[in-house]
């Protein structure tokens, strides 16, 4: 019997690109001889309802197409079920398709990952709320740049985080953070802190680096208190994971972690999470998803 797929697109991803997946993508999966049909909901409600249906009938995956808020909202239907999910990068940042090595530019390849069949189990991050993440949250100088990019209509793509961030460095100041990591109480002023289930975030800023999501645990970047140009300095070396070691840079690895500073939002995934003090866990395999085989 043929594998049923369900496509699930946000038709605004990439100005438009996710709809005009649809049809290639689906098609693609239909020629190999899966079952596939594609589904658009007019909102994120209805997105949501439409992949929990998909997982209550117990489809044999469930396709994305979108970038990483559309697989955000997914993962609320779909972790901790056997539903494999599978993503065709359509959106700005697709970090969790670099994570899986899911071509980001060639979305019949990433089809062909599904008709290839293979899935492993990775982590999830659940925050005390129960609300899932697959990658980065943040909270301090890169959610107030998150939350202004909400705000903003122009520029569209990746220069949008460039032109926020920029807005953001003649405001923002260190902020006083009291992190709680496995019970064990850490102090630090810092610019911003990071907890990753993969390493990256805004487009493949290895923020993380080092993350492993298949760990059972969440790594964690507390960056200290720098002067403005210093950290302009360090944001080419995010896409290189190289600010690791740098003396105002510190990690840490804990299974759950607790954030609290004063008038700061969580960000994961690049979606609003909720007001600090913030509380997250790691929760291993809570995901099943589509990859390419190992070599």
């Amino acid at each position: 019997m043929a594998r049923e797929i369900v496509v699930l697109v946000n038709p605004t991803a990439g100005r438009g690109r996710g709809a005009r997946l649809a049809d290639p993508v689906t098609d693609r999966l239909r020629e190999a001889g899966l079952k596939a049909r594609w589904e658009a909901g007019r909102d994120a409600s209805e997105a949501i309802d439409l992949a929990r249906r998909a997982v209550a009938r117990g489809v044999d995956g469930l396709v994305v197409i979108g970038g990483d808020g559309m697989i955000h909202l997914t993962l609320q239907a779909v972790a901790e079920s056997s539903t494999p999910l599978a993503v065709i990068p359509a959106g700005t940042g697709n970090d969790l398709a670099r994570a899986l090595g899911i071509p980001v530019n060639d979305p019949l390849a990433a089809a062909d990952i599904v008709v290839a069949g293979h899935t492993r189990a990775q982590d999830l991050g659940r925050s005390s709320a129960g609300d899932w993440f697959a990658t980065v949250l943040c909270a301090g100088f890169d959610s107030r740049v998150a939350e202004r990019m909400t705000q903003m209509t122009w520029p569209r793509g990746r220069m949008r985080y460039d032109v926020a961030v920029l807005a953001e460095l003649g405001s923002f100041r260190t902020q006083h953070f009291v992190l709680e990591l496995d019970g064990e109480e850490e102090h630090a002023d810092a610019l911003l802190v990071a907890a990753g289930v993969t390493r990256s975030y805004g487009g493949g800023l290895r923020i993380c680096e080092g993350a492993d999501p298949t760990d059972g645990l969440l790594d964690i970047t507390v960056v200290g208190a720098l002067p403005r140009h210093e950290l302009v300095r360090m944001f080419p070396k995010l896409s290189k994971g190289t600010h690791v070691g740098h003396p105002a840079v510190t990690m840490y690895r804990a299974k759950k972690v607790n954030l609290a500073s004063a008038d700061l939002t969580a960000y994961a995934d690049g979606e609003r999470m909720g007001a600090l003090p913030f509380t997250v866990e790691c929760v291993p395999g809570a995901l099943q998803v589509f990859m390419p085989p190992p070599r």
